[in-house]
Order: structure tokens, then C-alpha cells, then sequence
């Protein structure tokens, strides 16, 4: 008897989680990502929750020594670079660069294919077929949509949902370890380090390096920048030297110089001298506007989403790869319960549906510190509480909520 096939739309995280779980069940299983050229990051900083790394090893793939940095100590500066409050919580903070050359190399090459794009579902009563922009149609059992945030497979199947601005962007970098004056990287390397302005939030943590100097004790330091931005203040944040603005957001290198500039100057007006000189040499500075997104499904007959495909959290939450590996361990076991491929999605999206629901949630809970405009008192009172540097480290990056 044929194994049956399943059709991975997204060769990133997600579907290479998917991928290697349905492959060790015996699925034929066929990765299709639309880049035409080999995946990589510009070195983001990602934390390997809990999850994550039990993952790696129940799937069998091979941990690279040098993995990732332990930031399990956390500290507040204030504006003069005092330490103004600490806590401890036990974290490991890695490289998106290092994570997906490790799901990367445990998935054969032959059944990884570049430059997909996918343009058409059609499902019947035997299977369901996916129609690519330029090499046609392939034939499988199922269809897992792990194309991210700007999922074609989430288009098809819901073609009215939209990604909600959430009022504020995101200023992240990456500093070389040994770029690093003495006194900062005394203060900051080994540390999970808030700054917290008015209205504003940044943190910074230590990554491993990617390759294999990582192993070595070389890394980088990664900051994520919070700040409020208009809806018009969004467009021109966007715009690029040309006069071009851009959808959703926008290359590294196309960022105006003169919006870099006024960002290096208001850091200098509110953040730590720590903060300040990390991002003076921070060479490249990324800009993310940030959104929510929620499909209303997880699964659609034959078809299923996971991942940034399904549900899209501020990265206030640190969920993203952790909600990427329990989507594909949850599906994998429905997928092992239920023969009918229909049932075994459905069964998947009730039991994931409700987690994604609630990681959305908790990314709007702390993002209210960034809000200027509260729709009720309520609102107000409760984004007050996420103002001080307790409340902040107690819940940033950490996914106790999901047990409560």
C-alpha cells in the first residue's frame, strides 16, 4: 500500500517541523517553499522555549553544541544605566539562523523543493490537488499551510482576513559580540535587559552566533525596540528613499536615512547608555511593523494551517517557534488517531484553535504598555499595570499563561 502524501506549503520553521513529524510516521511527506533561493535570516534573535528544544530531541534531529545562550537572568536600566529591578527565569535564547539549520539538515534534500509558488487548491472526495504558479500540479492526502504571515494557502482558504496594525513597530539589531565596548558587554552579554520610556519598550538578550564559531563562546546581542506609531507616521516609516512606501513592511536597506536618523537620536533622548551604544553599532537596523492575525479555522477539509499561517502574536509573547512545533506535534498525532485525513484536521483545529486564540491574546495583553488610546477605563487600568519593570520581565517571553 502507497504511503500517504503530505503536501508542506512553506519550507521555513513550521513546515519543516511538520515535515520531519509526518515523515517519521511514514507519510511521503513533499516541503514546497515559494523563495527561490535557500532560506536564511538576517540573524534574528529567537527564544528556543522549553518546548522547542523537547521537540528537536523527540524528533531526533541533532543539537549543535553552541546552541543557544542562557538568559535566565533578567534586569531593568533605567535612563542613567542603573539597575532598577531583576528577576530569574530560566531561558534559552538561540539564533533563527542556527534553529532552522538544524531542522534544515535533518530533512532529506529530495523532498525539499524551492521556487513554489502556490497559486490554486482543488479538493475532492480522494485527495486534493495544489497548483503551483509555474511547475503545475501536485497530487497528495492533505495540505498543511505552514506559509507564515503572508500564507498563500490562508488566502485561499479565507480570503477576507487581513492583518490588523497594532498601532506600533518594532526597531530590532544585532551587535557582534566582540563589537562590544567592556563595560557593555559587562552589563548586557549573559543578561535578558529591559528599558522601559514612556510609552516605549526595549529589550536586548544575548544569541549564539550562527555557524560554527557559536560553539566557540562568540555571539551577538539582539534588541527589540517598541515604539508608537500612527497609522500616517506607519506610511512614512515605510517609504523609501525613491518615494516608494511599501506594504506591511519594508528591506532593511531600503529604510530612509533620514528615519534611521531620528531613530538613533530619540534613542539618545530615552535609553540607558547601554541601550545607546548598542544601537549607535548596530550597522543595519530592521523595522517590523507589528500586527495580530487570526484565521477564524485551523483546518478546512483537507487542508490545514499551523503556525504564523494560523495565528500571528506580537513578539512580546516569544511563542513563534514554540506554537510551530506543538501545532506539528498536535497534528501529527491527530493525523496518527483518526485514518480519515478530514476528521484528523478537524480534531487538530479543535485542540489548536483555542491555544493560538489565546497566545494572540497575550500579545495584545502586553502590548498594551505601547497603547496611547484606550477604548475604555478598564484598558487603561490594566495597561498601567504592565508599565512597570516587574510586571514586564514577570511576563515577556514567557509562556506560563498557557498552563494557567
Amino acid at each position: 500500500m502507497a504511503a500517504r502524501r503530505a503536501l508542506v506549503v512553506g519550507g521555513s520553521m513550521s513546515g519543516l517541523f511538520v515535515a520531519t513529524a509526518l515523515l517519521q510516521d511514514g507519510w511521503d511527506v513533499q516541503v514546497f517553499e515559494r523563495s527561490p533561493v535557500p532560506l536564511s535570516s538576517r540573524g534574528a534573535g529567537i527564544i528556543a522555549q522549553p518546548q522547542v528544544r523537547r521537540t528537536l530531541g523527540a524528533l531526533g534531529l541533532v543539537v549543535p553544541d553552541g546552541f543557544g545562550v542562557d538568559v535566565s537572568r533578567r534586569q531593568t536600566l533605567d535612563r542613567a544605566g542603573r539597575i532598577v529591578a531583576t528577576a530569574t527565569d530560566p531561558l534559552i535564547a538561540t539564533s533563527w539562523n542556527r534553529l532552522f539549520g538544524v531542522l534544515r539538515a535533518g530533512f532529506p534534500d529530495d523532498r525539499y523543493h524551492l521556487d513554489h509558488d502556490l497559486a490554486g487548491l482543488a479538493e475532492d472526495e480522494g485527495g486534493v490537488t495544489a497548483r503551483f504558479a509555474r511547475q503545475g500540479e501536485v497530487r497528495g492526502d492533505l495540505v498543511v499551510g505552514a506559509d507564515g504571515f503572508r500564507s498563500n494557502v490562508r488566502r485561499l482558504l479565507f480570503p477576507t482576513v487581513e492583518p490588523l496594525y497594532a498601532g506600533y513597530v518594532a526597531w530590532r539589531g544585532l551587535v557582534a559580540e566582540e563589537a562590544l565596548p567592556p563595560d557593555t558587554h559587562r552589563d548586557m552579554f549573559g543578561h535578558f535587559s529591559f528599558g522601559l520610556p514612556p510609552d516605549e519598550q526595549i529589550l536586548g538578550y544575548p544569541v549564539a552566533a550562527d555557524g560554527n564559531e557559536a560553539g566557540a563562546g562568540r555571539g551577538r546581542y539582539n534588541f527589540v525596540w517598541y515604539r508608537p506609531a500612527g497609522t500616517d507616521d506607519l506610511a512614512r516609516l515605510l517609504t523609501d528613499e525613491t518615494g516608494q512606501t511599501h506594504d506591511i513592511s519594508i528591506p532593511p536597506p531600503l529604510i530612509a536615512r533620514a528615519v534611521v536618523d531620528e531613530m538613533r537620536r530619540h534613542a539618545d533622548a530615552v535609553f540607558a547608555p547601554q541601550f545607546r551604544t548598542l544601537i549607535r553599532l548596530t550597522e543595519q537596523p530592521f523595522l517590523q511593523p507589528i500586527y495580530d492575525l487570526e484565521a477564524p479555522r485551523m483546518a478546512e477539509g483537507r487542508v490545514a494551517l499551523v503556525g504564523d499561517a494560523a495565528f500571528v502574536a506580537r513578539p512580546h509573547v516569544g511563542a513563534g517557534t514554540a506554537k510551530a512545533c506543538d501545532d506539528a506535534m498536535a497534528l501529527a498525532a491527530a493525523l496518527r488517531a483518526k485514518t480519515d485525513p478530514r476528521a484528523a484536521l478537524a480534531r487538530f483545529a479543535a485542540e489548536r484553535g483555542p491555544v493560538g486564540e489565546r497566545i494572540v491574546a497575550q500579545g495584545r495583553h502586553l502590548g498594551a504598555y505601547m497603547t496611547r488610546d484606550f477604548a475604555t477605563a478598564d484598558q487603561r487600568l490594566r495597561a498601567e499595570r504592565h508599565r512597570s519593570p516587574e510586571a514586564v520581565m514577570a511576563e515577556t517571553a514567557l509562556l506560563h499563561f498557557l498552563a494557567a
